[in-house]
């Protein structure tokens, strides 16, 4: 029987680098079941205390240690969070010591601003990117298309709208995509809209079998959920990749974070800030 363990993020910001770090190492242990909770903003005396009794509630009705991973810059605030009855992994007492020894000057020992608009140009560029994105999903608009840096492209629910907006928000990546439909595979060359952006295309395809299981959640027992259809639609999306030599990756066992990073590296495209 696994086992079952609570896992916290705590971060005196949003929490994004807690559950990074920390996602990234119990990642490491499959045998073990974790309950995962996410707690961000904690970044008064007062609310560190209140944390650590959530914590001993979680000790107490489990008797096993939380984890406890934590991006909490005030030393206060770690310092109490840290008496906590958990085992506490916090990312700056791993390396600002280090880093301030190799660097040969202190922290500021400041709540960082790197999930905040410290540099409202950097922050006006996603924002951009995320913009355009969302004006250019699903084929809805050709407006502009010339400005996308890249436009995904694959049958519909194989994963185009997530992974744009995640290498907009991420990258500042202006990613825009086109459904092909059973329309689009039945001609001979390429979409109209997208024809003369071939270039920037690049392809996402599924196994038929996950994307059957994709589409019966949206549409129980249709045409447009039968294995059948996902495996044509599959079949000719690819040899549409195929014949006009555009790139593509296989969706079924990627993670968002892993199919933006490909397309970066295979696209040859740079983070906008």
């Amino acid at each position: 029987m696994m086992s079952r363990r609570h896992a916290f993020f705590i971060s005196d910001r949003t929490g994004l680098t807690s559950e990074s770090m920390g996602e990234a190492l119990l990642d490491q242990f499959q045998e073990v079941k974790f309950k995962r909770s996410t707690y961000p903003f904690v970044d008064t005396p007062d609310k560190a205390r209140a944390m650590v009794k959530i914590i001993e509630t979680a000790a107490n009705q489990t008797a096993m240690r939380p984890l406890v991973f934590s991006s909490i810059i005030n030393e206060e605030i770690r310092d109490i969070i840290r008496n906590s009855p958990g085992l506490h992994l916090s990312f700056f007492d791993a390396f600002l010591g280090i880093l301030e020894k190799e660097l040969g000057t202190k922290a500021r020992n400041e709540v960082g601003r790197n999930h905040g608009i410290s540099d409202t140009a950097r922050y006006d560029a996603r924002m951009e990117a995320v913009n355009f994105t969302l004006n250019h999903d699903d084929g809805v608009s050709d407006k502009d298309l010339k400005d996308a840096d890249v436009i995904l492209m694959g049958v519909s629910r194989s994963g185009k709208t997530p992974t744009c907006l995640y290498l907009a928000l991420q990258y500042g990546i202006r990613a825009a995509n086109y459904p092909l439909t059973p329309d689009d595979l039945d001609k001979p060359d390429l979409p109209p809209m997208v024809k003369q952006y071939r270039n920037k295309i690049y392809g996402l395809t599924i196994k038929p079998e996950r994307l059957a299981d994709i589409r019966e959640e949206r549409r129980p027992n249709s045409n447009y959920a039968s294995i059948s259809t996902c495996k044509q639609e599959v079949a000719d999306a690819q040899a549409m990749f195929r014949r006009f030599d555009i790139p593509f990756t296989n969706t079924t066992h990627k993670s968002v974070e892993e199919l933006a990073a490909s397309i970066m590296q295979a696209c040859g495209l740079k983070r906008r800030f």
